[in-house]
């Protein structure tokens, strides 16, 4: 009896100090991940977070407690996740090419960047509008949110050159060259109608030339692969994939072979890791939950044009679903798992992170932007240096960035 009483005394002990050590691990990895972040500058480079900015319910100067459905970015969330900056999307979704759906999008566009503009302006000592390498760098210093704009969807330009420059001279530093459909530019990598033009249209070789000379990144998330190949054949700088994963991992067009990604490496380019379910790992197309969501986005997908009203009762719906309907997410672990593989293949100083929060992204334990430092404690776990993980974290798209910039300076001084 009594061995048997010490025996359990033994085993108590014995979790107590598993517990302790564990606790301990647990907190080194967290203070790790703070004082990388608190070195490094880290940049989320994708979020579709302007259209809450259109919900006048949503103030994004105050920290929401994450609820499905609702806006996963503010200002303190970015604070409270270590995040410097990120980049607004101004999304619009491709329509038919009309010249009234063109002046629609464009006008949407427009919208969306504008009220970016003016919650930076109401927040000023939070957040301030970033448009240049050295805008992101400043305002980290002065401890607010380098807040840049990207376009998703080259469909606003329609068939006019000179609108590359208007949205660059709006603050526009990357534009995504197309969405889920073909449009004037490029073929999509998930039209459902096949390739329009194998590729790049002669307009999309000139959009992309024009990028180039003005310093905008080009941008080749979600455009099919031989767009892809087509606009590394063409530029003059370094590309972007502003939130895309590896096909090797999760078998999705919208991702990147591996033979992708070599050609992206050799140009000197970056992927930035998507943290979208979907990319991340294989949907289970037998659920409810997914064909919800499928009906919804082809009739989204499928009207010619939306008014205001619908466009706000889509998103209400597309709110709802996520709390009728709840996904289960995969792990940061397993979004690491991309990142791993791409580093082994490609090399370190070629990937990144934009997680498209608010427009599907998001994990069962990285729900939101203040949870940011989960990504870094898996990548310390998996053993990556500080200076791998400054370079994930920042590091390697702002030299691309950087690249950019310099060409356009370069050809100036010519």
């Amino acid at each position: 009896m009594y061995k048997l009483k010490g025996y359990v005394v033994f085993l108590f002990c014995l979790t107590l100090i598993l517990i302790s050590v564990y606790s301990c691990k647990k907190q080194s990895l967290e203070e790790k991940a703070i004082k990388i972040h608190n070195h490094a500058f880290t940049i989320d480079t994708h979020v579709d977070t302007p259209y809450h900015l259109l919900d006048s319910s949503f103030d994004i100067g105050v920290y929401h407690k994450f609820e499905n459905g609702r806006s996963r970015v503010d200002f303190p969330r970015m604070k409270a996740g270590g995040l410097d900056g990120i980049f607004f999307a101004a999304f619009t979704s491709q329509r038919q090419r009309t010249s009234e759906n063109i002046l629609a999008a464009r006008s949407k566009a427009n919208e969306l960047i504008d009220s970016t503009y003016a919650a930076c302006k109401r927040y000023e000592n939070l957040a301030e509008i970033a448009i240049s390498v050295e805008d992101g760098y400043r305002i980290e210093k002065l401890g607010k949110r380098a807040i840049y704009i990207g376009m998703e969807n080259g469909f606003p330009l329609g068939k006019d050159l000179s609108e590359v420059e208007a949205f660059y001279n709006k603050g526009v530093r990357y534009i995504t060259l197309c969405h889920t459909s073909n449009n004037d530019i490029c073929d999509s990598s998930t039209d459902e109608k096949g390739a329009e033009f194998n590729g790049l249209s002669s307009f999309g070789e000139q959009v992309v030339r024009e990028m180039n000379r003005l310093g905008i990144l080009v941008d080749v998330s979600h455009i099919s692969d031989s767009s892809f190949y087509d606009v590394l054949n063409i530029t003059k700088t370094p590309v972007i994939a502003s939130h895309s994963c590896s096909r090797a991992i999760c078998d999705n067009p919208r991702n990147l072979s591996d033979d992708m990604l070599l050609a992206l490496a050799k140009n000197g380019g970056v992927v930035q890791m998507c943290i979208l379910d979907d990319y991340v790992k294989a949907p289970d197309t037998t659920t409810l939950r997914y064909h919800k969501e499928k009906e919804l986005r082809n009739r989204y997908r499928k009207a010619a044009q939306i008014s205001k009203e619908e466009e706000v009762k889509l998103w209400a719906e597309w709110r709802q679903l996520q709390l009728d309907y709840p996904k289960e997410k995969p792990t940061v672990a397993d979004a690491i798992d991309h990142i791993d593989h791409m580093v082994k293949l490609i090399g370190i100083d070629h990937v990144g992170i934009g997680t498209d929060f608010d427009g599907g992204g998001g994990l069962k334990d990285c729900e939101d932007a203040s949870q940011m430092k989960n990504i870094t404690m898996e990548l310390l776990r998996r053993n990556y240096s500080e200076e791998d993980i400054v370079k994930i974290w920042g590091g390697n798209f702002m030299r691309v960035f950087s690249q950019v910039e310099k060409y356009v300076t370069e050809k100036k001084d010519l």
